[in-house]
């Protein structure tokens, strides 16, 4: 699964490049290095063949929901079964998005010593998560937009403390993703699929991570990731 994430880079203007937006769409943005469900984030959309930031909150909530109770289990969908799931089939039709990201969590070990690892690109490159987006209204005349990020089976790297890992698009495959004209959208399930297994690298991360509280620089015990590598889609 996908539990918490990061995207920890600090120049709007190298971010906004990366992801193909102006630096206005960025909005408030800040460095996030503990990005926890219900929180809220942004994805990236296409709409008239250019990207689009959409603020969203992470944990799916389908258009005809009558509260959010249900949130917190919708934060990921299975790439095997997303299209047949009544909370996330129309979004999977309509609404694909990717979700920015820089590296993810998890964990390993006993519950009362649980150790974070934080897993990333071997270069600090970007991550685009597969994700879908939803709006629905918690009272009429106010809409809310929610998103979740789909997972697969883990591959090698991530296998030893998890069976399953946030799927990670490459720039092509992100945009092809996003085509909300695609005219067979089970056909972009050929993307659904583990990262390859040199690709990722996992480092202990500081016990800090354990709350959604902390999310700050502390949390990467370590890291000296290259920041100056642009990264287009």
């Amino acid at each position: 699964m996908c539990g918490r994430f990061t995207l920890t880079e600090s120049d709007r203007d190298v971010l906004a490049e990366r992801l193909g937006v102006s630096v206005a769409a960025l909005g408030d943005y800040r460095p996030r290095y503990n990005i926890a469900p219900l929180q809220d984030h942004f994805v990236v959309a296409t709409e008239y063949e250019s990207h689009k930031i959409v603020p969203a909150r992470w944990g799916l909530v389908p258009r005809w929901a009558k509260d959010n109770s249900r949130a917190g289990q919708s934060i990921n969908a299975k790439a095997e079964t997303v299209e047949v799931k009544p909370v996330f089939g129309e979004a999977f039709l309509r609404r694909r998005c990717v979700v920015p990201a820089d590296g993810f969590f998890e964990w390993t070990g006993a519950k009362a010593t649980r150790q974070p690892f934080w897993i990333r690109r071997r270069a600090g490159e970007l991550l685009l998560f597969a994700g879908l987006y939803e709006a629905w209204q918690p009272k009429p005349g106010k809409s809310e937009t929610t998103f979740t990020i789909l997972t697969c089976a883990a591959n090698s790297t991530i296998a030893p403390i998890h069976t399953r890992m946030p799927v990670i698009l490459s720039e092509r495959d992100a945009d092809d993703w996003m085509n909300p004209r695609e005219a067979e959208p089970l056909s972009l399930k050929r993307f659904l699929l583990p990262a390859p297994d040199d690709q990722l690298v996992m480092q202990p991360a500081s016990p800090l991570v354990n709350s959604v509280t902390n999310d700050g620089p502390e949390l990467l015990v370590g890291y000296t990731g290259n920041r100056q590598l642009v990264f287009r889609f």
